[in-house]
């Protein structure tokens, strides 16, 4: 751990992007409490919102279990052991980043309608938001000596037994991050749980605002998702712990050997199979239908290559901003202890579990009210895309940081440069790596948001994302089918590259 000894200039930005954070809590405590705190407790406490609660954590709880399980045994295969093609299954492992959760919703749905509800909803929610586990984990194993695990092996320990007691404890910072943001996905999912008809907070918040004109109702439905989500980062705080696996220089570690697969090869190849299957190869072959189905001919090209730049840019301008409030935070939280770091950090996430239409109405909400001239324009979107991903680009900040060797940035601070030349000259070009692989991420993340994008975009704008939502709501699914596909092909670029670099 470092001991940088005046934080402050650090702390300075991240207490600005904490704020920037929490801004929809300042509107969902201004509506809550419009028509009391007994209404609003009224509204919470009943057996509904029990029930809301109940079908939330039970499918967070089973997809996070999942996700673990698929990341984690991908990123062994594809990293540690002598897999066959395993170059290629890391780089195929990271596409389902670019398959939004509504769409794979509907592949499953139109193929088997009978898994409308709980199943297939935690199907799609699973297939599509694993590798937020695979990528941290891939990169943590890269990253981290295999010496002891040698170690371990000559003592006459098993492989099993050295996973679980030498390798898995190294990968639970990475492991807990990837889960935690599993967990906040599936919390605020509302494509893939609105066309499999299963009610979760976010259908029900959904439900509550197109229901009424009093927002009071959404907004304490709203509180409770905020409350669940300081809990969640409280616990994935202390499971990762604050003991970073970092080392002094990229040559003093042992290479990787390839661990032999024996008479596994074949269960191993064939499970990579199976999720790649599922994953990709169904969601792709679902759209490869209704593009079959639907006739090329009326498909308005120049439409098509105009809404898909309006997509590439805004996602850009989204990814930048967030990355660069992202960057404050994550070094404060991997190099700093104290009550203060971790009110930071857990403040970044409150936006992340809130369904995008909350975080847009806070939008619209703060704009009218204060900032007029943003009403109805691009930079608003923007800020809500910031706000809505700034725990992806913080989670692999701050993975990056704890790699990089704090002893550097203690001969820096030595040597008398203050806190944010350190930043700039020696734990930012260290961490330059993960912080990129974040912003890639979080522009992945900002091409598929829906929710907030329908509500916040200037009038007349559309992405592919608001595009593809509004084919689909009416039933034209062939005329959907060619902006999912772009959408997926621009997103699988990102995804290659973060694939490239694991």
């Amino acid at each position: 751990m470092s001991t940088l000894r005046a934080p402050w200039g650090l702390l300075g930005p991240a207490c600005l992007a904490g704020a920037f954070a929490l801004l929809p809590l300042g509107y969902l405590a201004v509506r809550s409490m419009e028509r009391g705190p007994g209404f609003a407790w009224g509204v919470v406490a009943t057996e509904g919102t029990g029930l809301l609660l109940a079908r939330s954590l039970g499918l967070a709880v089973v997809v996070v279990a999942a996700c673990l399980i698929l990341g984690i045994s991908l990123a062994w295969l594809t990293v540690r052991t002598a897999l066959p093609g395993a170059a290629v299954w890391s780089v195929v492992a990271t596409v389902p980043l670019a398959v939004p959760s509504y769409v794979a919703a509907f592949a499953w749905l139109s193929a088997m309608p009978e898994l409308a509800g709980f199943t297939g909803s935690a199907i799609a929610l699973t297939l599509v938001s694993y590798p937020y586990v695979y990528l941290p984990v891939a990169a943590a194993l890269r990253g981290t000596d295999p010496a002891h695990e040698e170690v371990s092996r000559s003592l006459g320990v098993g492989p099993v037994r050295t996973f679980l007691r030498v390798t898995l404890p190294q990968l639970r910072p990475a492991a807990a991050g990837g889960a935690l943001l599993v967990a906040l996905y599936v919390l605020s999912d509302f494509g893939a749980v609105s066309l499999m008809r299963y009610d979760t907070f976010t259908r029900g918040i959904y439900t509550s605002y197109r229901a009424s004109f009093d927002r009071t109702p959404a907004a304490a439905l709203s509180i409770v998702l905020v409350v669940m989500t300081v809990l969640l980062v409280a616990m994935e705080t202390r499971t990762r712990g604050r003991r970073g696996h970092s080392r002094t220089g990229t040559g003093t570690a042992r290479p990787i050997v390839p661990a032999p697969l024996g008479r596994m090869v074949i269960p191993a190849l064939a499970w990579c199979a199976a999720v790649v299957t599922a994953a990709v190869a169904f969601p792709l072959g679902t759209l490869g239908y209704w593009l079959t189905v639907g006739n090329s001919g009326t498909w308005d090209l120049a439409g098509l290559v105009n809404i898909a730049g309006v997509t590439l840019t805004v996602a850009a301008l989204g990814a930048a901003l967030t990355t660069v409030l992202a960057l404050p935070v994550g070094v404060v939280a991997a190099r700093y202890r104290g009550r203060v770091a971790d009110l930071l950090e857990h403040a970044a996430y409150a936006g992340h579990a809130l369904p995008g239409i909350t975080v847009a109405l806070a939008m619209v909400f703060f704009a009218v009210r204060y900032a007029y001239p943003l009403y109805q324009e691009l930079p608003l979107l923007v800020c809500a895309y910031a706000v809505l991903f700034l725990p992806v680009a913080v989670a692999a900040t701050r993975a990056a940081v704890l790699q990089a060797p704090p002893v550097l940035e203690d001969v820096a601070r030595s040597l008398g440069r203050s806190p944010l030349r350190v930043l700039r000259e020696v734990t930012v070009p260290l961490a330059a790596p993960g912080v990129a692989a974040g912003a890639a991420l979080t522009f992945v993340v900002c091409m598929k948001e829906l929710p907030a994008t329908l509500l916040l975009r200037p009038t007349g704008m559309d992405t592919l994302a608001t595009r593809l939502w509004t084919e689909t709501g009416v039933g034209s699914y062939a005329d959907a089918a060619p902006y999912a596909a772009v959408l997926i092909l621009l997103a699988a670029v990102p995804s290659y590259l973060l694939g490239r670099r694991t």
